[in-house]
């Protein structure tokens, strides 16, 4: 994977807290601004597999599942 260099735009008291933030922490700036992506980027994936498991509630209509489960699996012996 090829890392890119961007710009961003933040206040000056958002720059101030990250630079204490990243100092508490050692690490950079920029290592701060990496995790804190992949945190957001785990969020909302996160956040799609709740909406299908909330969107899908309910549908399963065959009964017992775990009994269905081992009747099936039951075939592979």
């Amino acid at each position: 994977m090829r890392n890119r260099r961007t710009i961003i735009t933040i206040s000056e008291s958002e720059k101030s807290w990250l630079a204490a933030y990243s100092k508490n922490n050692h690490i950079s700036m920029a290592e701060a601004i990496r995790r804190s992506i992949a945190q957001l980027k785990e969020q909302e994936v996160e956040g799609v597999y709740q909406k299908l498991v909330h969107e899908t509630k309910g549908i399963w209509d065959k009964g017992d599942g775990l009994k269905y489960q081992n009747k099936i699996r039951s075939e592979w012996d």
